[in-house]
């Protein structure tokens, strides 16, 4: 829908033609019910870490996903323009939360990634994400091939994407700084900056990689290794990698039964509720419910890229292009993790596994996808507003 200029220049955020039932009428209906399919997977799967009883985890979760799904309805009504507004202050806000983390985080496992706010915490690390996808979206907004080619008009973004990304690996924490690294990447890319240059840091990054290995924390290289070799400690730093993979294969065709997976109900797997939730639904579901599941994924990925082809303003396929890139690379590092490709590192499975800031975060994320899904073909009063 295209605004009528002189409209948009007295009312920019407040066209009345285009109302909240319209709004509501726009909205991407079949990306939300993928949304509460996968919600009520992640239910089913959280009651059976608890061993058939909705608490501690399944009830609780169920009550934060109704509240995030009510939040993100409503940030979908916001005007897409209003929220560019509020790309670089959400930035520096993620920034700022990030530094009182390292100052007055909680720690937990061994890491300080967030902050205890009393019947909640926060991990800024999650936010973060969504917070650098906008705010690199507004800079690339009106780019030129010129300007995405100069690396003069580049640097300064690329520094925006290192300074999170190095509060992050101060937490420590390897995995999100990679993935937030990655969201800054593709965005970059989705705005036309050189892809040879990100190839180049690439290799430098693989060949630096030995030295690398020799500054990692303790636990982190212990990951590594565990990973190369798993038997090598089987009881200790193999263990939970070698009972995921058990649960993953005892699963079968069609599953073990709901409730009857023998490695989940006899608490053999570790961390079942969050990092390797997945392996449940493995076991008690067997390959037709994993195939399940990943269909869930991949159609929310695809929407997601969807709404990111169709918006006609660069801020929203930007954005919508960050957001499709963190969800996907939340799965694909959790299920990689939990079959043993890659090390153990930390990353839940988006809207399956338990826990509040991730969740919160990627709801916030979705509010915002949909917004831009409804308002995609918006026109802005001025060259400030895109």
């Amino acid at each position: 829908m295209i605004l009528d200029n002189s409209l948009a220049l007295r009312r920019p955020f407040r066209d009345r033609s285009f109302g909240v039932v319209r709004k509501l009428g726009r909205v991407n209906w079949l990306f939300v019910l993928c949304v509460c399919l996968l919600a009520g997977l992640g239910y089913t799967a959280l009651y059976s870490a608890a061993g058939g009883s909705p608490e501690p985890y399944a009830q609780s979760q169920l009550y934060r996903f109704f509240g995030m799904l009510a939040m993100m309805l409503g940030i979908a009504m916001v005007d897409i323009r209003l929220i560019a507004k509020l790309s670089w202050p959400a930035y520096a806000v993620g920034i700022l939360l990030l530094l009182v983390v390292m100052v007055a985080g909680h720690t937990g496992l061994g890491a300080k990634r967030w902050i205890d706010l009393g019947p909640i915490e926060i991990q800024p690390s999650e936010l973060i994400k969504l917070f650098l996808s906008m705010a690199l979206a507004y800079y690339f907004k009106r780019a030129t091939p010129e300007q995405t080619g100069s690396l003069i008009f580049v640097l300064p973004m690329a520094v925006a994407v290192l300074v999170p990304v190095g509060l992050i690996l101060k937490e420590p924490n390897l995995g999100t700084a990679v993935i937030t690294g990655t969201i800054g990447a593709m965005v970059m890319l989705g705005a036309g900056v050189r892809w040879w240059w990100f190839a180049i840091i690439a290799a430098i990054i693989a060949v630096s990689a030995p030295v690398l290995y020799h500054h990692l924390h303790d636990y982190q290289r212990a990951r590594i290794d565990t990973f190369l070799n798993p038997g090598a400690d089987p009881l200790g730093a193999g263990y939970n990698i070698i009972q995921s993979k058990i649960a993953l294969g005892s699963g079968g065709f069609f599953g073990q039964g709901y409730l009857h997976g023998t490695q989940n109900q006899l608490n053999f797997l570790p961390e079942k509720q969050t990092d390797f939730v997945f392996t449940i639904i493995a076991e008690e579901f067997g390959y037709l419910g994993s195939l399940a599941t990943l269909g869930l994924l991949f159609s929310i990925v695809a929407l997601a890229l969807y709404t990111a082809v169709t918006c006609s303003h660069a801020y929203g396929r930007l954005v919508a292009l960050g957001i499709a890139t963190n969800f996907f690379l939340n799965c694909f590092v959790n299920l990689s993790m939990v079959m043993g490709l890659i090390p153990v590192g930390g990353v839940p499975i988006p809207l399956i596994s338990y826990g509040g800031s991730a969740l919160t975060a990627v709801m916030l994320g979705f509010g915002v996808l949909q917004s831009i899904h409804v308002h995609r073909d918006v026109t802005f009063a001025s060259p400030d507003d895109l």
